[in-house]
């Protein structure tokens, strides 16, 4: 009985987290894309900076915050060059079909594109075979995007 309290417990707090991800086609928490970290500084620090409030560019519905005014002029120029794939949400999870919210220390750059993970742990999933969990992604991206739940 204990167990399966703790497991509809468990699936419970899961459920709010997911669907509170995914109000967007932007995980942005707080109205914060990827948690305020600056997305061009992966590509220029090769590691997350967080971003300033003084320093933030509205697209796609969501604030992004810049750690410098060049790192702000540069997504402004070429947004689709930095901007995360499949709006900042988890690329595994997305492969698998469904939105799930980021860690900012959980990336990385394939083929010039930044991906970010729910965690380091479904980080080694999606490791395991990039280019095909990408195509998956890519697949179900556009039928998952909008979607406010599972």
């Amino acid at each position: 009985m204990k167990l399966t309290i703790l497991r509809l417990t468990i699936f419970a707090l899961f459920s709010v987290t997911t669907a509170f991800a995914q109000q967007s086609t932007v995980f942005a928490p707080s109205g914060k894309a990827i948690r305020g970290y600056d997305p061009v500084a992966y590509f220029t620090e090769g590691k997350p900076v967080q971003g300033d409030s003084t320093l933030s560019y509205n697209y796609q519905g969501a604030n992004w915050y810049f750690a410098t005014a060049q790192n702000r002029d540069a997504f402004k120029a070429e947004p689709e060059k930095y901007a995360p794939q499949y709006g900042g949400y988890c690329a595994y999870g997305t492969s698998q079909g469904h939105k799930a919210p980021t860690e900012a220390d959980a990336w990385t750059i394939e083929n010039g594109k930044l991906y970010f993970n729910y965690n380091k742990k479904v980080q080694t999933l999606w490791n395991k075979d990039r280019p095909g969990n990408i195509q998956k992604a890519n697949t179900n991206w556009p039928a998952i995007k909008d979607k406010d739940g599972h």
